[in-house]
């Protein structure tokens, strides 16, 4: 089996590895390129402090996050929606999305 190729991250955005090791399903871990303007969200955050828990702070490669891949595309679907100025939404009761979120294997 030949060895991955490093794929380089152009600046401003950031290299993540998502999947729990342990999942029943047998799914590996997989790697998304994300903006470094998550780290500062509020629901990343949360993350990040539970991959800290899990992983601790030294790890090789892309940063770990402990989370299921579907958990991981709802919560970057979640933070693009609050991030996103949504150009086609004729309604002006603009509703924030609430910071609290319970995601299962997050």
């Amino acid at each position: 089996m030949q060895e991955e190729k490093k794929m380089k991250v152009k600046k401003g955005w950031l290299a993540v590895q998502v999947g729990l090791e342990d999942d029943e399903d047998g799914s590996t871990p997989q790697r998304f390129v994300i903006p470094i303007s998550y780290l500062y969200h509020p629901l990343f955050k949360n993350l990040l402090d539970k991959a800290r828990e899990v992983y601790g702070y030294n790890t090789d490669g892309p940063l770990k996050l402990p989370c299921s891949v579907d958990d991981f595309l709802h919560l970057r679907w979640r933070i693009q929606k609050e991030t996103t100025p949504n150009q086609h939404h004729h309604n002006h009761n603009h509703h924030r999305l609430p910071y609290a979120l319970y995601f299962p294997s997050c």
